[in-house]
C-alpha cells in the first residue's frame, strides 16, 4: 500500500531537532544577559555568531605536496568539513612564489558545525595550549569580529601527534553581528571564550 501524505507529515512532526549545547546556552543564558546589559528593545538586536573561519598557511606547499595534503587532512579532522586550498593572488619574488601557487588551506563553518567547533575549542583545545593565560581583548577588528592565532594544531583532540609530519599553526576568525567591539567582547565572554578581563574605565582613570 502506498503511504499517504498524512503519514509522511506525522513522521516529519515526530523528528526532533537537536540543538548543539553552545547554541542552547546562547538562547537560554547569553541572550537574556546581553539584553539586560545593553538594554536591547528587540531580541533581533542581540549579537550572535555568524561564522568561524580557520586558515592554515603552509610555507613549503609549492614544493612539498605531501605537506599540503597533510594540512588538508588535519584541518578536515579539526573542523569536520573539507577545506579549500588557497592560492597566491600575486607574484612574490622574495618568497619565490608565483601567482596561482598553493599557499595554504582554509575552511568556513556556519550553523550547527560552527557551534560544535566553538564548544570543542573552548572546552577542550584552548585549555590544552602550552602556558595558556587567556586570549587578548585587543584582537577585535572594530566591526565586531575577533581574530587570534593557535601556535600548534596538536591542541585539538582530533589530531594524533604520532601521525603528523610537522607542527603547524592556524588562524581563527570569529564573525559576529555585533555593531561594536564591546558588544562582541561580551558576547564571546558569555559564550565561554577565555578572554582576558578588560580593565574598567574607573580603574584606568585612577591609574592615569
Amino acid at each position: 500500500m502506498p503511504k499517504s501524505k498524512s503519514d509522511n507529515k506525522s513522521k516529519k512532526n515526530k523528528t526532533k531537532i537537536i540543538l548543539p549545547n553552545m547554541k542552547k546556552s546562547y538562547i537560554e543564558n547569553v541572550v537574556p544577559s546581553l539584553i539586560s546589559k545593553f538594554s536591547y528593545k528587540n531580541i533581533l538586536e542581540v549579537p550572535k555568531l555568524v561564522a568561524i573561519s580557520l586558515n592554515m598557511g603552509i610555507g613549503d606547499a609549492k614544493t612539498n605536496s605531501k605537506s599540503l595534503e597533510s594540512a588538508v587532512e588535519e584541518l578536515t579532522a579539526i573542523s569536520g568539513q573539507k577545506p579549500i586550498i588557497t592560492k597566491s593572488k600575486t607574484d612574490i619574488s622574495n618568497f619565490k612564489i608565483r601567482k596561482g601557487f598553493p599557499v595554504g588551506c582554509k575552511v568556513t563553518l556556519r550553523s550547527a558545525k560552527m557551534y560544535e567547533f566553538f564548544e570543542r575549542l573552548v572546552c577542550i583545545a584552548l585549555p590544552r595550549s602550552r602556558d595558556f593565560r587567556g586570549l587578548s581583548f585587543k584582537s577585535f577588528d572594530g566591526r565586531g569580529n575577533y581574530n587570534f592565532g593557535i601556535k600548534e594544531q596538536i591542541i585539538f583532540a582530533e589530531i594524533n601527534y604520532d601521525n603528523i609530519d610537522s607542527v603547524r599553526g592556524l588562524n581563527v576568525t570569529i564573525n559576529t553581528t555585533a555593531n561594536s567591539d564591546n558588544e562582541a567582547y561580551w558576547l564571546l565572554k558569555n559564550l565561554g571564550l577565555p578572554l582576558i578581563d578588560k580593565p574598567e574605565k574607573n580603574k584606568m582613570d585612577e591609574a592615569a
